[in-house]
């Protein structure tokens, strides 16, 4: 593809997306911001979901997996289904009950104000260095393939990606997402099936589930090493949790659902999101499948995040691959920044700033549209120290890696809250929610290093029982 023909679809990309923010955020105020004002479609919610859960990391990544990984990722998707079971008969029905815009408004009721500030700040952290990684990738990817042919620097790339999503949510917020996502999820569902389609005609393929099932690749579960990362168990209830604890305690997830008209519907969104989050990963898979024997065929030195970019770019499976690739890349990085930046602006103005409890509508909306600036300028700020301060992608790939382990204090204070009625020493809290993620990094480094075992996604797990213990360690005799 040339520059010319990239820089015309990204404009009209957003074009559509600030056509949809214009007719979407008539009349908008801080509860259509936050809460899209109760309104939403629930099948709409269920199927934005599936664009938010899948960003461009995993848009480029899952497909990679496979060579190395086979097909493993799966016993973590079948997890999820679990871990969305109980947020649907679990989560979902306490969030309707208290009528909560953040999520995490929960933990003040349950323990005090220094659980609730800690909880939503972990959720900040997380949120940022998350969405900001994400990011960092695809303008990575942007910057090569178009802008350095312009000579644009680095850093107005970024600047100009993070004011383009500015535009289209800062007045409608959550009610905008809610149908921007829609649209974006779709184009990164056509994009994976157009390239498989390519690909699979390329390679001669007459049926694809045979051609799967045969695969060497194809292999899902492994139960021979139970030291291996990739253990049946281990990915499993890894998947279990993460989807608990990236989904049900995550308040950028959520708040989609808590936009829904009512419990049932929310639960429905539930449902139906499972059923499709489950078939859209084993295509991604399936497509790493594909990728992986047509690069070995073709002798492509294409390997792990490499491998979709290079043969979806190289214009040996024709232009409509390029052009839906590079579009589902798009919509993938976007679906999850555009939300993050939202949640965050929910997050801050409601959990740290309060907002919600004055009284002046008018102060109170002014005070979201600055926070909502902020959180820009901070994700902008965070990109750029990725790019120009660390440059070693490995480093940002682990703290980004870190930042997963700031959800395992969320897991149990949530599961201390629900699961027993004790009360706790609230200013004790910031120091457990500290100390677990420390204990959990030391206990899986000396695994791995001394026993061979690793942790792997079960990171999670052990931190939310460290925090849980820890939490017990501070009851009070109430």
């Amino acid at each position: 593809m040339q520059p010319l023909h990239i820089i015309l679809l990204i404009l009209a990309y957003f074009g559509v997306l600030i056509l949809i923010s214009y007719l979407t955020s008539k009349s908008a105020n801080n509860n259509t911001f936050f809460k899209a004002d109760n309104s939403s479609p629930w099948y709409l919610v269920a199927f934005g979901m599936i664009g938010a859960s899948l960003s461009g990391v995993t848009f480029i990544s899952v497909p990679g997996w496979v060579e190395g990984q086979q097909m493993s990722y799966m016993q973590m998707v079948f997890g999820y289904v679990v871990g969305y079971a109980v947020i649907g008969l679990v989560l979902l029905p306490l969030y309707y009950r208290l009528n909560l815009t953040s999520i995490y408004t929960y933990l003040e009721d349950r323990f005090g104000s220094y659980s609730y500030k800690t909880g939503a700040s972990f959720f900040l952290l997380s949120r940022t260095i998350g969405a900001a990684f994400r990011l960092f990738l695809v303008a990575n990817v942007l910057q090569l393939i178009l802008f350095d042919a312009y000579g644009i620097p680095f850093w107005v790339t970024v600047t100009i990606t993070i004011l383009l999503i500015w535009l289209y949510t800062f007045k409608g917020g959550i009610k905008t997402i809610v149908w921007t996502d829609t649209l974006q999820t779709l184009f990164m569902l056509i994009a994976v099936g157009v390239c498989i389609i390519m690909i699979k005609d390329s390679l001669e393929i007459d049926s694809l589930f045979t051609y799967i099932s045969e695969s060497k690749s194809a292999k899902m579960f492994f139960f021979e090493d139970i030291k291996a990362g990739n253990y049946f168990w281990n990915r499993f209830l890894s998947g279990a949790f993460i989807a608990i604890v990236m989904t049900g305690l995550d308040q950028d997830m959520m708040q989609k659902n808590l936009t829904c008209r009512n419990l049932k519907d929310a639960q429905k969104n539930m449902f139906w999101f499972t059923i499709v989050l489950v078939i859209v990963n084993f295509f991604f898979l399936a497509l790493g499948v594909l990728l992986t024997d047509y690069a070995n065929i073709n002798g492509l030195d294409a390997h792990k995040d490499q491998l979709f970019p290079m043969i979806a770019m190289s214009g040996d499976l024709g232009l409509a691959t390029s052009l839906f690739f590079l579009l589902g890349l798009i919509a993938a990085a976007y679906s999850s920044a555009d939300s993050a930046l939202t949640s965050l602006t929910t997050s801050f103005s409601i959990d740290i700033l309060e907002i919600d409890k004055k009284t002046d509508e008018q102060e109170k909306e002014k005070i979201r549209k600055k926070i909502h600036i902020l959180v820009s300028f901070i994700l902008i700020a965070t990109i750029l120290v990725f790019k120009y301060f660390i440059a070693d992608a490995s480093v940002i790939a682990k703290i980004f890696q870190f930042a997963g382990y700031t959800y395992g204090p969320l897991l149990g204070l949530y599961a201390f809250g629900l699961f027993t009625k004790l009360t706790i020493k609230d200013k004790l809290v910031p120091i457990i929610c500290i100390v677990s993620p420390v204990f959990t990094f030391l206990i899986s480094y000396f695994s791995k290093t001394q026993f061979n075992f690793e942790f792997g996604f079960f990171v999670l797990v052990l931190n939310g029982l460290l925090t849980f213990f820890g939490l017990l360690m501070i009851k009070t005799s109430k």
